[in-house]
């Protein structure tokens, strides 16, 4: 099913599990459905406008993000892939362009091994999700918040204007609410399923894995193991960028993605 929808991105509701999750939808062209990273929820921003330029994007929030319910039944990533198949099922959406950053390349990641029948191609941004001995993802509870930003960014510039701008209450009450569903999904193992590494052969749609030049939060050698587990696979490299790949580079992000939809996977239904 394929939508042509007109004018800027609203938040849209829908209702899941106990409660109801919040979505945004623009665009038109192939379903593409974007997952977001640990942050980033509630926002359509540069990168998803691009993006729907070429595409029927749906962003949804995750259960406890954002404008989402928290759903307190889903426990843990395999619920999560259960609630994303659900919510395809709800839009009567199939073989959609599935993208995802950082917790949501994870999520991708997992949906695609379990069910890669529902997707024509799949896109990974920065993903965490291996277990990878000497090449830990940064513990970001550690972190304070401009030690955050700090990480996540690579322009000095650009982290400068960020910090500048002190955060509404609304913002912090958020960040915390997003901080302890994050820990609820992937605190223990620490953002990482240490099976998934042994079941990314099972992924059988084009793939594209893009990595951050100066990832500060995930090193480089995650992106590359997708990249070797994952059959035919490509890894790209955006330089001059750290890991909020599609915060910082919106433009180039953007056109990774949709150069490679165009290239790799126009051509399959």
């Amino acid at each position: 099913m394929t939508d042509v929808v007109e004018g800027p991105a609203v938040a849209r509701t829908l209702a899941a599990g106990s409660g109801s999750i919040s979505y945004f939808r623009s665009g038109s062209g192939h379903p593409l459905l974007f997952l977001h990273a640990a942050g980033g929820a509630g926002m359509w921003g540069p990168f998803h406008e691009r993006l729907s330029g070429s595409a029927d994007v749906i962003a949804p929030d995750h259960p406890g993000w954002g404008g989402s319910d928290d759903l307190p039944e889903l426990r843990g990533v395999d619920d999560l892939v259960y609630h994303y198949l659900d919510v395809l099922d709800r839009l009567e959406l199939d073989r959609v362009d599935l993208v995802g950053a950082s917790f949501g390349g994870w999520l991708a990641a997992e949906l695609a091994v379990h069910s890669p029948e529902r997707f024509r191609s799949l896109v990974l941004l920065g993903p965490v999700g291996l277990r990878i001995p000497g090449h830990l993802v940064a513990d970001l509870f550690l972190m304070t918040p401009p030690q955050l930003i700090a990480a996540l960014y690579h322009d000095p510039a650009l982290v400068e204007q960020i910090l500048s701008v002190a955060p509404e209450t609304d913002q912090i009450i958020a960040t915390y609410r997003e901080l302890g569903s994050l820990a609820r999904f992937g605190w223990r193992p620490f953002l990482n399923n240490p099976r998934l590494e042994s079941r990314l052969h099972r992924i059988s749609m084009p793939t594209r894995v893009i990595a951050a030049g100066e990832d500060r939060i995930v090193p480089r050698v995650h992106c590359e193991r997708y990249a070797a587990g994952i059959p035919d696979a490509e890894l790209v490299v955006v330089d001059d960028c750290g890991h909020a790949l599609y915060g910082e580079r919106p433009d180039a992000v953007a056109d990774a993605v949709s150069t490679f939809l165009t290239e790799r996977a126009g051509g399959r239904s």
